[in-house]
Parts: structure tokens; C-alpha cells; sequence
């Protein structure tokens, strides 16, 4: 009694033909989409600023404009958080929607994420729900389910538990699905996007990957897969670096269960199929995660090009002109950041080979503070600065930027709740069973590799990574693809050679979690983002690439691995 679970959306503006593809490409019981991030949410509540209406992801409406029938034919019930802030106005144009084309389908929305109320000053407050308002719904016959704010893996849970009857407090089962929907949410990252040893694959398989499924069993294992013929790899590796994105330690909490991800494992199963199995869970939590999004003022930025000779007497020269002319301004601006990109070359046979970039971002409460005076002091040095003066694109009238925070309520603050195709609600009561997370002992280390000849090499000959972010902090997942691989990277890379290779982060906390099952490091390092990825505090303002930096640093590595 297997279940496949596909997802066609990995974030608002992932692939638009992944819906068809994944409802024509083989067999399915239940797709889903997942559409939110953080960021996403301060998107769509700006948009509902501007139409009380709005405040859902409107790409998904589009596309299933040309798929609610394919889905409706092949017998493929539809789960999204595509509703955004608004589940319910989502769910009313999917019925009228429906309406017109003529298909018969029943429409349930989930209510209960939005507590606005309870932070005011918030663009939006939303509370991470888990899977079993999904439950409720698909139980009570829903083909099409809507939700706003839920953890990601509870579009996969709260079909799975509808599927086989669990029921709260089965912790292993809810944990194994948590687990198969956090590798599924990512989309094509499951299915050898965004991976590390990508080359090892062939570039044309990997010109256009398919989109993950798993075979959920009644126990909560499962296979991760994709449709037959389709592009990407499913390989232990690349379900590993999924495991790792945007995770902390061991314990995976979320609000129906806690997942220990210290008890997964990984095997071959074939071709394009990883078993996962062995999970663990424990209660969940007392306390449900809100995540906050105001905005935080108003930005501004512009790029000098900084070419040939002096390039540091160059940017020198810049920053004592613009300083000079944000300081004789009316309102300086509370935040000024400069950063030189030493992108040049000696010798360059190319211009912009020899150009490095100088970014100057200025930030303020006050929209005047960053907008004509700033940009009128740049684009006025276009005369009167260094040699060769231009910028990348001219500055304009500065913009706001957003704030991420995290904020922690008790589980029964929310009213939890499916509402039907007819109306009727159905009350998700909070778990009768909760525990708070503690502390998970480090595991013993394998033994250490025997010492032998080394050589400076990057680490990414070696290992594997993934990183991403969770508000202001950054995660990097590390992983090794043999045992002696493992022996080696788990004695050096300490939470101190981590500050040592990635320099931003030395006067940081940077916590390291250890996880041997699958011969992986996690690494993370708190305010490296500053006030989240709308702030846009770093040149990769969402750690997506920090992974790779990492890889490419270079260290004494044993020439046995190498």
C-alpha cells in the first residue's frame, strides 16, 4: 500500500511546466507545491497592501488553469501552500476556476497561521502549522487542498497520515514523512540541481532535471524517485545534500513531531532510487514558530567599476568623495557598507577581466536619507573621480527592504483548522503530547585517519556541500562520500578551521553538528545574514553559494584521499 507524492514547486517562480510534467510523466496519488519562503512572504504582503485580494502565489492558478483536468482524469489529488496570506481567497478562485472549466472538484482551504493580530507592527505574522489540517481535509474529501503558512513537510505528512490513518503521537511514521517531504520540497534539488559533484553526471543529464517523488510506506520509510525517462539524478549524495539544506542539529522540529535526523538511512535502491528508513521521532515541541516580516526601512546601492591600475588608491578615492558628500547631506544615512571585489587580473586580455567592483550600500528608516541626495553624489563623480569612472547601473531612488524575525508561541494559540468545500470547519486540536528539544550528546567520532603525506588542495575534492539560510543565520551542510573521507573531515573540520576558511564568520557563533549516519557535518553560524535574506545584508544574501566558498578554500588534505 505505497503512496506517491510528487512536488512541482519548489519556491514562487520555480518551473512553470513542472505541474503538466509531473501529471503526465508516470504514476502519482498526490502532487504538491510548495511556493513560500521567507522572503515570499514579505512579497506577498506587499502585494496585499496594495489589493486586500491578493496575498496568494498567482503562478499556481495559472498553471492549474491548463492542469486541474489532467489532475482530476489521472485521480491526482492537489496540496499547496500557495495560499500564502490568503488561503481562503486562493481556494474561492480555484472553485471558480473549476466552475468555469467545468471539472468537478471539491476545494478545502487551511486556516489558523495568521496572527497578525498578536504582532502588531508586522507586515505579517504567520505560524507555522503542521500536516493534519491537510489531514482533516483530505479525509473529508478534498481533491484540491490549500494551505498559508505550514512547514514545508507538512504538505507531505498531512497527505501520508490521511493515507494510512495515523494518528498524533505516531512519532517514527510522522517522522519518516517529515523526513521524505523535507527532501522533496526543494524540488529539483533532490534531483541533482544545486549539487556539489554535478559534473560527475554528465552536464546533459542535468540540463533539465525532473522533479522528485517519494513511495511512502504505511511505516513512514520511503523511496525517493523521479518519473521514468526524465532528467537529474536521485542518488544517495544527492538526497544527502537535500537532508542537510537549511537544518540545524540533530532534532528536526516541527509542530506534529520531532524528527531525529541523526537515525536516517541511506542506500541505493536502484537506479534514480534512495530507500530512507530507520527514522525516529519524539514529540514535538510546546511552542509553535511565527515568522515575523516588517519592513526595516529603505536601501539603496550602487557599483563603481574599478579597472586596470590602483585599485585600491581608486577605491579609496570613491569612498573619500561619497563619504564627503553623505556627510555634508542633510540626513546621512544610518547604515553606510562598502565592499571591494577584487574580480581583476593582472595582465587581462579582457576589460572586464581587469575590473574589480567597489559596492556601496547605504540603508536608512528614512527614504530621503538613501534616495536623491545618494544617488545624485555618485552619478555627480562621473567627472570629478578616479580614471575610467563608471558604475554598473546608475542609482536610483532607494527602496524598502524587508526584516525577518522568528517568534515562538504555545502550540494551542492557534485555531487550527480545515475549512470544506460546503463551508463546515473542522477544528485541529494542538498535540496532547509535547517535549522540549534539550540537548542531543555528541556522537563518538569515527577513528581518525592515519597520518600519512598531504598536500594543500581545496576541500571540494573531498566533500561535498549545501548551504542555505534561516533568517538571519546560515547553515552549511558537509558531507563525505567514502569512509575514509568521513575518518578525515570529521577530526579537521572543527567549528574552529570552519572561521578559519570562511573569514565573515570568525567573530560569529558557530555551532557544529555532527550526524555519522550519513558521514556529514553541519555547521551553523548564527547573524551571518544579518536581518534575513529582504535585507539583503551580503552580497549572497540567502548563503546560497557559501557551501562552495567553502569547497573551494584549501587546506592539508592526505593525498590518500585525493
Amino acid at each position: 500500500m505505497t503512496l506517491r507524492i510528487g512536488n512541482a514547486s519548489g519556491f514562487y517562480g520555480d518551473r512553470f511546466d513542472a505541474m503538466r510534467e509531473m501529471l503526465t510523466g508516470g504514476q502519482l496519488d498526490v502532487l504538491t507545491g510548495d511556493y513560500l519562503a521567507e522572503l515570499t512572504m514579505l512579497i506577498l504582503g506587499r502585494d496585499r497592501l496594495k489589493d486586500p485580494a491578493a496575498g496568494y502565489a498567482r503562478t499556481f492558478l495559472r498553471q492549474l488553469e491548463e492542469c486541474l483536468g489532467l489532475a482530476h482524469e489521472r485521480g491526482v489529488r492537489i496540496v499547496t501552500n500557495a495560499g500564502g496570506l490568503n488561503p481562503a481567497g486562493l481556494a474561492a478562485r480555484v472553485r471558480e476556476l473549476a466552475d468555469r472549466l467545468g471539472i468537478p472538484v471539491r476545494v478545502a482551504h487551511v486556516e489558523g497561521d495568521d496572527l497578525a493580530a498578536s504582532f502588531p507592527g508586522s507586515l505579517a505574522a504567520h505560524a507555522y502549522l503542521g500536516g493534519f489540517g491537510i489531514t482533516a481535509a483530505l479525509r473529508a474529501g478534498a481533491d484540491v487542498v490549500v494551505t498559508g503558512r505550514v512547514t514545508d513537510a507538512a504538505l507531505v505528512t498531512g497527505p501520508a497520515a490521511a493515507h494510512f490513518g495515523w494518528q498524533p503521537g505516531e512519532y517514527d511514521r510522522l517522522a519518516g514523512a517529515v523526513v521524505a517531504g523535507h527532501v522533496l520540497e526543494c524540488g529539483a534539488q533532490a534531483t541533482g540541481g544545486n549539487y556539489a559533484f554535478f559534473a560527475d553526471h554528465g552536464l546533459q543529464r542535468l540540463r533539465h532535471p525532473g522533479f522528485p517523488l517519494a513511495e511512502i510506506h504505511a511505516d513512514g520509510s520511503c523511496v525517493i524517485t523521479k518519473h521514468p525517462g526524465t532528467g537529474g539524478v536521485v542518488d544517495v549524495g544527492t538526497v544527502t545534500a537535500q537532508l542537510l539544506y537549511e537544518t540545524g542539529g540533530a532534532l528536526y522540529a516541527g509542530p506534529d513531531v520531532t524528527a531525529r535526523l541523526d537515525t536516517v538511512r541511506l542506500r541505493q535502491d536502484g537506479p534514480d532510487r534512495v530507500r530512507v528508513d530507520g527514522v525516529r521521532g519524539q514529540a514535538p515541541p510546546p511552542t509553535l514558530k511565527v515568522g515575523l516580516n516588517r519592513l526595516g526601512g529603505f536601501r539603496n546601492e550602487v557599483t563603481f567599476v574599478l579597472t586596470g591600475l590602483d585599485i585600491e588608491r581608486k577605491a579609496e578615492l570613491v569612498r573619500r568623495q561619497m563619504e564627503d558628500a553623505l556627510g555634508a547631506a542633510e540626513s546621512r544615512p544610518g547604515e553606510v557598507r562598502w565592499d571591494l571585489v577584487r574580480t581583476d587580473r593582472a595582465d587581462a586580455d579582457s576589460e572586464e577581466a581587469a575590473s574589480a567592483l567597489l559596492r556601496l550600500v547605504v540603508r536608512d528608516r528614512d527614504a530621503e536619507a538613501v534616495g536623491r541626495a545618494f544617488s545624485g553624489a555618485a552619478v555627480e563623480l562621473a567627472l570629478a573621480g578616479y580614471p575610467g569612472f563608471h558604475v554598473l547601473a546608475p542609482p536610483g531612488k532607494g527602496a524598502p527592504y524587508g526584516v525577518f524575525d522568528a517568534a515562538y508561541v504555545p502550540q494551542d494559540a492557534v485555531e487550527h483548522s480545515a475549512v470544506l468545500h460546503d463551508g463546515r470547519r473542522i477544528a485541529v486540536p494542538p498535540p496532547h503530547d509535547t517535549r522540549a528539544l534539550g540537548d542531543v550528546p555528541e556522537p563518538p567520532l569515527p577513528d581518525p585517519l592515519p597520518t600519512g603525506p598531504a598536500r594543500r588542495a581545496p576541500l571540494g575534492l573531498v566533500a561535498g556541500a549545501r548551504s542555505g539560510d534561516k533568517g538571519g543565520d546560515a547553515n552549511v551542510g558537509v558531507w563525505a562520500r567514502t569512509e575514509d573521507a568521513w575518518r578525515w573531515l570529521a577530526h579537521e573540520l572543527t567549528a574552529d578551521r570552519f572561521r578559519q576558511l570562511i573569514p565573515e564568520s570568525r567573530a560569529l557563533p558557530v555551532t557544529r553538528h555532527v550526524l555519522p549516519d550519513l558521514r556529514a557535518l553541519n555547521f551553523v553560524v548564527e547573524g551571518f545574514l544579518g536581518e534575513g535574506v529582504a535585507a539583503r545584508h551580503r552580497f549572497d544574501p540567502q548563503a546560497k553559494a557559501l557551501g562552495e566558498w567553502l569547497r573551494s578554500r584549501h587546506l592539508e588534505i592526505p593525498e590518500a584521499l585525493l
